[in-house]
């Protein structure tokens, strides 16, 4: 069946359809060795590297540097996930077996194998900023693990996803097992209804609440990649320079539509003016990009309110109509709306602090801990302090592109979400650990209770665990075998 016909409008009926098509499909799919799951994202990978800018045109995103900017941040990182699940996906699924080793005295005749099963039908609902590339690589864990996928695509995603599915079904995937829904919320909330085995959304955290009061009704598990609002702390050693240049590269990026942007920069007190000095100087030349309605009103906004409560503007330019440019403000107080404000706009507050402990209190005030980024040229005292940043991804002496390494998990806290994705973790996520035991010789725990069996158990445990000494414990033990006697049927409620 062609890919067209099997697009959902979002009616609950038709989506019935798409739900139970891929449940069947993926009964089959997972049955696959999973390297001939593996083979299948193989060649579809070598496809897409023959022609790249195929796929990147069909990427729509306001703001973008043309198909260049897709190609970075949308192809490219997709086919390293790719080639990260070929080569490591068989080591992280791989059914662990359990040995001798730490295994309690009660279990000497049993082993156990734990393996890694699909979840079953796994609902992905992307978003706009990165419609392509974040919704592909859930898509393909997914469906290495032998899952079946349905994508509720983010604006601008659905017509690169679907080519995505053609070359997929186009080199063996299976018709049916990967579902490309149309863009619409309409579509998300129906898909949601319907039921799948797993959600994976990116998106808001006013979007992730209300997609989770959903799934309670069902108890279905999720992973939440929610919104971020970026801490960067630049210690009183940073390199102003390089700390400009990774700023100025994070607002820039996708017209600062990134989860992971900067938002806020604890700044050492002393270093602020030269900071904002070769902050204006890298952004001199920063053009306006074009960006949505709702994303220009949200900077304006805060940017009025900011400026309204004393701040002021150290670099770049306040919002046009239909266009936003990088967007510094500084002499923000600590307890500023902006230090804080969840928006999704190359805007950056500069907040003088006296201490990094200062700046990590003002940081935790902060609902969101998703990413951070740290700044200094001692690499020993900014590895401590990303230690203490509470977030699930810091860089130090970078600034978001680090982040888009296929081997690492990706995931936040608090108000930006749960669980993770990409890296063994993210595929892990997307699968249910199952355990199969076998158990041989003798099964003394079959035995009805006899005589001495408090004994028995009791010194059983100080050998394993007292801290008086073994060696008493092991007279003890030895004696206490010696002197149970396994019960007869009827004699199992002699002892208590």
């Amino acid at each position: 069946m062609s890919l067209e016909a099997r697009r959902a409008d979002g009616t609950p009926g038709e989506l019935a359809a798409v739900f139970g098509r891929a449940r069947r499909a993926q009964a089959a799919w997972a049955e696959r060795p999973i390297a001939a799951r593996l083979e299948v994202l193989a060649r579809t990978r070598g496809r897409i590297g023959d022609d790249p800018e195929d796929l990147a045109a069909l990427v729509e995103v306001p703001g973008r540097r043309g198909v260049a900017e897709s190609l970075a941040v949308e192809i490219g990182p997709v086919l390293d996930a790719l080639r990260w699940l070929e080569r490591e996906a068989p080591r992280v699924l791989a059914p662990r077996r359990t040995g001798r080793r730490g295994r309690p005295a009660w279990y000497a005749g049993v082993t156990a194998e734990v393996r890694r099963v699909p979840l079953g039908l796994v609902l992905v609902i992307g978003p706009s900023n990165y419609p392509f590339m974040l919704p592909a690589i859930q898509a393909a864990q997914a469906l290495a693990a032998g899952n079946a996928v349905v994508v509720k695509p983010g604006t601008g995603g659905a017509r690169a996803l679907r080519r995505w599915a053609e070359l997929l079904e186009a080199e063996g995937l299976p018709p049916d097992l990967l579902v490309i829904l149309d863009e619409s919320t309409e579509t998300a909330r129906a898909a949601v209804e319907e039921g799948a085995d797993h959600v994976v959304l990116t998106g808001s955290v006013e979007s992730g609440r209300a997609v989770l009061r959903r799934l309670a009704e069902k108890l279905t598990p999720s992973t939440m990649e929610l919104s971020g609002a970026d801490a960067v702390f630049v210690r009183g050693d940073a390199d102003l320079d390089l700390a400009a240049r990774a700023l100025r590269f994070g607002l820039e990026l996708n017209g600062g539509a990134s989860c992971i942007a900067p938002r806020r920069a604890f700044v050492a007190r002393a270093l602020l003016p030269e900071l904002e000095s070769r902050l204006a100087a890298e952004l001199a030349d920063a053009e306006p990009r074009p960006a949505t309605a709702p994303r220009i009103a949200r900077v304006r906004e805060l940017a009025e309110r900011a400026l309204a409560a004393g701040a002021r503007v150290a670099a770049g330019a306040l919002p046009e109509d239909g266009a936003l440019a990088p967007l510094v403000l500084s002499g923000l107080p600590a307890d500023a709306e902006l230090a804080s404000a969840e928006h999704f706009g190359p805007m950056l507050a500069l907040v003088p602090v006296d201490s990094m402990d200062e700046a990590l209190e003002l940081d935790a005030r902060c609902p969101q801990a998703l990413g951070a980024s740290v700044f200094s040229r001692d690499e020993d005292a900014a590895r401590a302090l990303a230690r203490r940043v509470r977030a699930g991804v810091v860089t130090i002496n970078d600034c978001v592109a680090p982040t888009g390494d296929p081997r690492l998990p990706f995931g936040g806290r608090d108000a930006s979400g749960f669980g993770t994705t990409r890296g063994p973790e993210g595929l892990l996520g997307l699968t249910a650990p199952q355990v199969i035991t076998l158990t041989r010789g003798r099964r003394r725990h079959l035995d009805r209770l006899g005589e001495g069996a408090r004994a028995l158990f009791a010194a059983l445990i100080r050998f394993g665990h007292g801290a008086a000494g073994r060696l008493a414990a092991l007279g003890a033990l030895v004696r206490a075998a010696k002197d149970y006697r396994p019960g007869r049927p009827d004699s199992d409620r002699r002892e208590t």
